[in-house]
Order: C-alpha cells, then sequence, then structure tokens
C-alpha cells in the first residue's frame, strides 16, 4: 500500500486545510442557532412567500424553528458545496498528477501493475474523502453540544451519509475523467460539481426538470427527505451508485493502456 500512504501524506495539508474550513463553517452555522432562534417564526414567514427561490433549495419542507431544520439547510449547503468541490479536486487531480507533476516515470520503473496503481489511488480518494467527513462530523457533534441542545443522531447520521455518498460520486466521476487528460483538470473538477449543484436546483424549482434528480447526486441530498422522511431517496440514489461503478471502470479501461507522458 506504497501508493495509498504517499497519497494520503501528499493531500495531508489540503485535507486539514478543506476540513477545517468545512467543518468551522457548519460549526458557526450551529453556533449561530440560539441567537436565531427567536426570529425563526418570521424567518419562516418570509422563506414561505419567496416562491421558487424558497423550493431551489429545499427550504419550503423545512422549520427553520427547529436545529434539524436549521442544520439542514445552513449546514448542508456549507458541506454539500465544499464536499462536493473537495471531492471534485481530489478525484480530478488522482490519476493526471503524475503527468502534470513530471512525475510518472519515477512512478512506472517501480514493479507494479497499473491496476495497483488505479487500485491504490482510488482507495486513497475515498479514503481522504472519508477523513474529511469525519472531521467535519465531530466539528458539528462538539458544535451542538457547546450550545446546549440535544443531538438528532439519527437524522444527523443519515444527513452525512447522503452527503458522504454524493462526494463518493462526484470523486468517481471525476477520477473517471482524469484518465482521460493529463493537464488542467481542476477547472473540470470544479465545473462538475457546480454543475451538478445547478442542476438540482433546476430540478427544484421546475417539475419538467424534475428528472435531473436521476442525474445529480445532489437529488438524494435533499434536507426535506431525510429529515422528515428519514431516508435517503433510493430512486435517486441508484442511478448515482451506477454512475461511480461506470467512471471507475471507465477509468481502469483507460489507464491501463494509456500512452502516459513522463
Amino acid at each position: 500500500m506504497t501508493i495509498f500512504k504517499q497519497e494520503i501524506k501528499s493531500q495531508r495539508l489540503s485535507i486539514i486545510i478543506w476540513s477545517l474550513s468545512i467543518g468551522l463553517l457548519v460549526a458557526i452555522c450551529v453556533l449561530m442557532y440560539p441567537d436565531m432562534e427567536s426570529q425563526m417564526n418570521d424567518v419562516n414567514d418570509m422563506f414561505s412567500s419567496m416562491g421558487n427561490f424558497t423550493a431551489a433549495f429545499g427550504m419550503d419542507q423545512l422549520n427553520f424553528g427547529t436545529l434539524v431544520g436549521f442544520y439542514a439547510v445552513e449546514g448542508g449547503n456549507m458541506l454539500g458545496i465544499g464536499g462536493a468541490f473537495f471531492a471534485a479536486i481530489i478525484g480530478i487531480s488522482s490519476l493526471m498528477k503524475e503527468e502534470r507533476e513530471r512525475t510518472a516515470e519515477f512512478l512506472m520503473t517501480h514493479p507494479v501493475s497499473r491496476t495497483k496503481i488505479i487500485t491504490e489511488k482510488l482507495i486513497s480518494t475515498f479514503a481522504i474523502i472519508i477523513i474529511m467527513n469525519v472531521i467535519v462530523f465531530i466539528c458539528t457533534i462538539i458544535s451542538i453540544q457547546m450550545i446546549d441542545e440535544e443531538i438528532f443522531w439519527k437524522e444527523l447520521i443519515l444527513f452525512h451519509i447522503a452527503y458522504l455518498l454524493m462526494q463518493f460520486e462526484i470523486a468517481g466521476i471525476c477520477f473517471g475523467i482524469s484518465a482521460f487528460i493529463k493537464r488542467a483538470g481542476m477547472g473540470i473538477g470544479i465545473g462538475i460539481a457546480g454543475l451538478m449543484y445547478l442542476l438540482n436546483i433546476i430540478a427544484n424549482i421546475s417539475e419538467d426538470a424534475e428528472f435531473l434528480k436521476y442525474i445529480t447526486p445532489f437529488g438524494y441530498t435533499e434536507g426535506a427527505d431525510i429529515i422528515n422522511n428519514n431516508e435517503i431517496k433510493i430512486e435517486y440514489l441508484i442511478p448515482g451508485m451506477i454512475i461511480i461503478v461506470v467512471c471507475i471502470v471507465a477509468a481502469y479501461a483507460k489507464y491501463t493502456k494509456k500512452d502516459i507522458s513522463a
């Protein structure tokens, strides 16, 4: 597992910065709740009259007056956008990094097959995302305890699992793409994450575009479904898992035959 360890080591600074940044932003949202709790009835009334804007972010089906509802929207936005960008960056840079940094020749001289290289890089990609999510989860728990609120364990765990799976899907898509490119992939990864977020907003606004939820991984991270129904929508999750498998298979197929420049 030499390559796996090296990948984790090379990304340790990114892991620390992104994890603490997202974790602290989520914690700040939680810590703001006691000061805003008395105003939440007015906030609910305001959002209820904002039509499509409210639906776009799933705020029409959640009660801002409760911590769980407040967290689903505010914490969800922080974890969703930040986590998606982080997963995209880690995924898109995984296989193209050696060519971009011109270290491919050193890697290929070692007695390891390309299949092993891909496998260890894939495992490290998912491991890095898991580490980030664990740190964010810990920040959330600590912040909830700091405001003396009861922790909504069932909803919270389900909520974070949904976002973890979403990040896996985006990382998987970007991992597959990284096998086909050599440089300048960072913008592609961020663009994919941003596009997926935008597609979910469009799907929430228009009933005619609801089919987009089968495409975007944000479709199964809706706070209303998780908090109100205690479920992750399987009909949106299954296509996402299929997409991950297809992209990973494509990465193996391409990288094992790719002419890698040193």
